[in-house]
C-alpha cells in the first residue's frame, strides 16, 4: 500500500514528512520505478497529464492546498474521492488576513501612512465605527464562516453569502442567484472567498462592482480577495478604481501568478498587494492531516472533506 506524491515542485521534503507520519509505508515519487498497481492513495499539486494515470487500486486522491481546481481541469480525473486540506492552522491564517485588511481600511490605514511620508499631520474627525461597516464574505464555507466570527468580534457588521441556502447562528447568510444582488447592495467590504469554478470565474467585474452598496461610511465600495485568481478580471478591477465605481483593492491573488512586473496593479495607489500567503497551508501540519485521513479511512471511517464534483468544489 503506496502513496504516490505527484507534485511540481521539490518533492523529497514531501517524502520526507509522510515518512515520519506514515511510517512503514512505501512513499513514492514521479520519474522513479514503482508498482504502479501498489499505489493507493495520491498527494497532489498541479498533477502533470498522464500522472494520475494507470492506478488500477487508487482509493483518493489528496489535494496539496484547500483549493482543487488544480484538480478539476485534470483529464480523466480518476473515479475516486477527491478530498480537500481544511486545517485549523490554514483557516486561523485565513482569519487572520481578513480581520487584519478590514481593520486597514476601517482605520483609514493608507491616508495616514501616506501622511506620514510627507511629515503631515493629518487629523481624523469622524472617523467610522466597525459597527457602520458592512462586510460581505462570498463564499461561506469553513473559511468563510471563521473569518465572519472574528470579524463579528471586533464589531463589524458581517453577512455570508452561499451558493446553497446555509444556517449560521449570528448571522444573515443569502443564497443562490435570487439573493445575490440584495447581497452585494448592503457590501461596504466584499470578501471573496469562493471557490473557482466554471461558474464563478470571472465573477469578480465590473457588473458585480457596481451592485455593491454606494452609501457606506469608507466612501466606496472596497474588494478583498484571497479566494483564487481565475475569479478575478484585474483590467476591471483597475478601470473601476480609477473611475470610482470601487474605492480600493487587496489582492493577495491573481490571474497570472508570480503577478508580473508589468502589471499596472503593483503601482495603482489604491492597490494592496500580497504574494499568495493570506493563508499559507503549513506543510507538516498537512502532511500530518492527510495521514490521519489515512487512518481513519482504514479504520472504516469516511473520507472526510470530499469533494462535490458536480460542484467542483
Amino acid at each position: 500500500m503506496s502513496l504516490l506524491v505527484a507534485v511540481t515542485w521539490e518533492t523529497q521534503p514531501w517524502v520526507d514528512r509522510f515518512t515520519r507520519h506514515l511510517p512503514g509505508r512505501e512513499i513514492v515519487v514521479l520519474g522513479e520505478e514503482f508498482d504502479r498497481a501498489s499505489i493507493r492513495y495520491v498527494a497532489t499539486w498541479g498533477p502533470k497529464p498522464g500522472s494520475l494515470d494507470g492506478l488500477p487500486n487508487l482509493e483518493a486522491v489528496f489535494s496539496l492546498g484547500a483549493g482543487v481546481d488544480h484538480l478539476m481541469g485534470y483529464p480523466g480525473l480518476p473515479d475516486v474521492p477527491i478530498v480537500r486540506v481544511a486545517q485549523d492552522d490554514l483557516t486561523h491564517r485565513m482569519s487572520e488576513y481578513m480581520v487584519m485588511h478590514c481593520l486597514l481600511y476601517l482605520r483609514d490605514h493608507a491616508r495616514f501612512a501616506a501622511a506620514q511620508r510627507t511629515k503631515r499631520w493629518e487629523e481624523d474627525r469622524s472617523p467610522p465605527i466597525a459597527g457602520d461597516v458592512r462586510v460581505g464574505i462570498m463564499g461561506f464555507g469553513v473559511l468563510g464562516q471563521d473569518a465572519a466570527f472574528k470579524l463579528k468580534m471586533m464589531g463589524f457588521n458581517v453577512a455570508g453569502w452561499s451558493r446553497t441556502p446555509k444556517s449560521v447562528e449570528g448571522f444573515k447568510v443569502y443564497s443562490g442567484e435570487n439573493e445575490f444582488d440584495a447581497f452585494l447592495a448592503r457590501t461596504d467590504i466584499l470578501i471573496a472567498l469562493v471557490p473557482l469554478t466554471p461558474d464563478t470565474r470571472g465573477i469578480l467585474n465590473r457588473s458585480l462592482f457596481r451592485k455593491l452598496a454606494r452609501d457606506g461610511r469608507l466612501g466606496g465600495p472596497i474588494l478583498i480577495n484571497a479566494g483564487r485568481g481565475g475569479l478575478q478580471v484585474e483590467s476591471d478591477i483597475l478601470a473601476c478604481l480609477d473611475d470610482g465605481t470601487l474605492k480600493a483593492a487587496t489582492l493577495d491573488v491573481f490571474e497570472k501568478e508570480p503577478l508580473p512586473e508589468n502589471s499596472p496593479l503593483w503601482e495603482h495607489p489604491r492597490v494592496t498587494i500580497t504574494p499568495h500567503n493570506a493563508a499559507v497551508s503549513e506543510p507538516e501540519a498537512t502532511a500530518r492531516y492527510i495521514a490521519d485521513q489515512i487512518r481513519r479511512y482504514e479504520a472504516g471511517e469516511p473520507f472526510q472533506n470530499v469533494v462535490d464534483r458536480t460542484r467542483g468544489y
